[in-house]
């Protein structure tokens, strides 16, 4: 009887072996970083770089939800909560002021994004060497003009005396317009001087994209009898496609950082109403004014916005099924 029950009795399951995994144990992956600790003594420098300029001041963050004054220093000056992002909240300026930062960010980005692409695939195409690169080098010199240049080679290009664009208006029977001074070519012409100046730059990022691209495929292409469009539309943007949605991604996350620098200088009295925009703001109120709780206030709402942005899209570029940041 005992035997048939030992016969008849199944086995106990046998536990499960674990699988292979691509973890390598602790102490070989320390004796692989030992032998390339001069890789990891160049990182040092950049880690520091980022600690310092970057992690570090986070800690002056909390200006913002208190009442700073340097004598009592950050931690004691009073604390008032959300009360600085409230009153710029109902502040009547804010409205002017972001919409003015919404306006130039959204035309910027509709018409400064897309211009580096077609610059790109125009000069891809170009069949001389050397014309090729006297083209690239023309394209991106701007690039390596300082923003106080271009702003000031912009006031005397569109002086209203003696400016060469108003002394072209002048010789076709029109009026000279005061440019740098009218608020409704404020955001105009920060929008072109700033395709001007930093589109060729970014060009050469897509440059390098389309050089990655198989030739056998414009090859094969041509043999099928495709024309220059054609294989543009077929081969050179669906290379470049992840680059592009990368690129957008941070411009998305960078949004509502207008250039400071290029704002300020071309803000006038005059062109006030369209020239204020946060950045800008935050310097009269910060600096000029000595408001240094509400103008930390106003920069972090304007950095949460920047990342609500960027997690944003890069969520809908994930379900998209494109490349990401992460």
């Amino acid at each position: 009887m005992s035997r048939t029950l030992a016969r008849s009795t199944p086995a106990p399951p046998l536990a499960p072996t674990p699988g292979p995994t691509n973890r390598k144990p602790l102490p070989l992956r320390l004796k692989r970083a030992g032998r390339a600790w001069q890789l990891y003594v160049l990182l040092v420098p950049a880690l520091i770089y980022i600690a310092v300029f970057k992690y570090w001041p986070m800690y002056g963050v909390q200006i913002a939800f208190r009442n700073y004054n340097p004598v009592d220093g950050f931690t004691g000056s009073p604390w008032v909560g959300l009360q600085h992002f409230i009153r710029f909240l109902n502040s009547y300026q804010f409205s002017q002021v972001v919409g003015n930062t919404l306006w130039i960010a959204v035309l910027g980005l509709l018409v400064a994004f897309p211009i580096p692409i077609i610059l790109a695939l125009l000069v891809n195409q170009l069949q001389s060497e050397r014309f090729k690169k006297f083209t690239q080098t023309v394209l991106y010199s701007p690039a390596f003009i300082s923003t106080v240049v271009v702003v000031g080679i912009m006031f005397v290009l569109l002086s209203p005396r003696s400016g060469l664009v108003n002394n072209a208006i002048q010789l076709a029977g029109g009026e000279p317009v005061f440019f740098m001074g009218s608020a409704e070519w404020f955001r105009p012409i920060y929008v072109i001087s700033d395709v001007w100046q930093n589109a060729g730059f970014a060009m050469i990022v897509y440059l390098a994209a389309l050089s990655g691209i198989d030739p056998a495929l414009h090859d094969a292409a041509k043999v099928d009898g495709a024309s220059k469009l054609q294989r543009i539309r077929h081969i050179d943007l669906p290379g470049i496609m992840p680059v592009i949605t990368v690129l957008f991604i941070l411009a998305i996350g960078n949004l509502l950082n207008v250039g400071f620098e290029k704002a300020l200088l071309m803000q006038t009295n005059l062109n006030l109403p369209t020239s204020e925009i946060i950045q800008t703001y935050v310097y009269h109120a910060g600096l000029q004014q000595a408001q240094f709780s509400y103008s930390a206030a106003i920069g972090l709402f304007n950095s949460i916005l920047n990342l609500v942005l960027l997690l944003t899209f890069n969520w809908v570029a994930r379900r998209a099924n494109q490349a990401t940041l992460w």
